[in-house]
């Protein structure tokens, strides 16, 4: 890990820090406050609705390293108590709010893969909790909140507006969340608060309510949504176009070979630290080797103990239709054999993990999704023998392109 660099330039850091950034709110506001010359303390505010992050996530947790990076100290704001709310975020109806339980367990998977990219060092890394000071707010505490905000400035939320005039219900728990949040910025006395672009009203609330309360206002950035591998819409994992920050090297890098064309730019620019001129040359080059150069980028970032050449092997080797090597072996009881001596496909798709049941195992088969020793397999009825776990290979599964396990008789 490279040493935290004090003292840049603040022309030096502003270039740095406007990467990929798409609202700054402002950067008049951000180069007074870095004129002072003390560290910033930049908030990243996070409801822990699930427990797993991807590649979109990465974006704004890289902005976040490039601030600890040059000295300043980011927060790490868990909503354990805005989660269970329920900020609709641009959707078009009221998000489930979560239980307390529920967003504490999903907060501990959630910096633990944090981790991956932030400075584990409390010099520049704070980790918060916002039921810390809304927790013990009582009723008047609230009302106090609500009466330093209009419900006109509420509404000219886009989202809000919208489900306003098409006779969407919106709940006045929902009302609250914008204040709720931009109180959290009060609490720490934030300088920066980051977000995605998707958050810029919750975060100029912030801002607003930091000047009614006395303080400095908060600087507002905000980063794009990265699209997913779709090309169409946000990396989402409820839209499966999304590649896990916790991916193997080999998945990870399979995932980035397939990114589109048109947005190899943006992911270059978002999750590379790669220059400009560097991104240009690459793009002015053939595909392949750009999105080569970017799944080796990014999987160097997130692992970097991993065998790279090992990893492209292994996406060239599936890309041509063949097994690659070093697959997970799952061994298979003989108990779970029947009195033949054979044992369902669906429920060996169940042992190595691929499938959570033998139903949707047996769907995977019937919509061509398996594969059995390189060969589509797709009768759901379907049977392996003794001899056939028993063979020096074993029996390869395969689910879609890049999903193996080898299966193997045990004791």
């Amino acid at each position: 890990m490279n040493e935290i660099r004090r003292n840049v330039p603040v022309d030096e850091q502003l270039q740095i820090l406007r990467r990929g950034v798409v609202d700054l709110v402002s950067e008049d506001d951000l180069r007074r406050k870095l004129d002072k010359g003390a560290p910033l303390r930049v908030k990243l505010g996070a409801d822990p609705t699930r427990p797993d992050l991807h590649l979109g996530h990465a974006v704004i947790l890289r902005k976040m390293r490039q601030f600890q990076d040059l000295g300043h100290k980011v927060i790490m704001l868990i909503g354990d108590f805005t989660a269970m709310i329920g900020d609709p975020s641009g959707k078009s109806k009221t998000r489930p709010p979560l239980t307390l339980e529920q967003t504490r367990q999903n907060a501990g998977s959630y910096l633990e893969q944090c981790r991956l990219i932030l400075r584990d060092d409390p010099e520049v890394l704070e980790i918060r909790y916002n039921g810390e000071w809304l927790e013990p707010m009582g009723y008047a505490d609230v009302i106090r909140l609500a009466s330093r905000y209009t419900v006109a400035r509420i509404m000219e939320r886009d989202d809000f507006k919208k489900r306003f005039e098409g006779g969407v219900p919106i709940a006045m728990h929902e009302l609250l969340y914008p204040l709720t949040q931009g109180y959290d910025s009060v609490a720490l006395e934030a300088d920066v608060e980051l977000g995605g672009t998707d958050q810029l009203f919750n975060n100029l609330v912030g801002r607003a309510l930091q000047r009614d309360y006395a303080q400095e206002p908060q600087v507002v950035m905000t980063l794009p949504l990265l699209v997913g591998l779709d090309g169409a819409e946000k990396m989402s994992k409820s839209l499966d176009n999304y590649i896990g920050l916790t991916d193997e090297p080999h998945a990870m890098f399979a995932g980035l070979m397939k990114v589109p064309d048109p947005l190899l730019d943006n992911y270059f620019t978002l999750l590379t630290d790669l220059s400009r001129e560097r991104i240009d040359e690459l793009l002015a080059g053939h595909p392949v080797a750009a999105h080569r150069e970017l799944a080796r980028e990014v999987v160097r970032a997130l692992h970097p103990a991993a065998d790279l050449d090992a990893a492209e092997a292994r996406f060239k080797a599936v890309a041509k239709g063949g097994i690659p090597e070093n697959l997970p072996e799952v061994a298979v009881p003989v108990g779970e054999l029947n009195e033949e001596g054979r044992i369902s496909v669906a429920k060996l798709v169940v042992l190595a993990g691929l499938e959570p049941s033998n139903g949707a195992a047996r769907k995977l088969m019937q919509n061509r999704g398996l594969k059995l020793n390189g060969e589509p397999f797709t009768d759901p009825q379907g049977t392996l023998t003794r001899d056939q776990l028993s063979a020096e290979g074993g029996a390869v599964l395969q689910k879609g392109k890049d999903k193996f396990a080898r299966l193997r008789l045990g004791s």
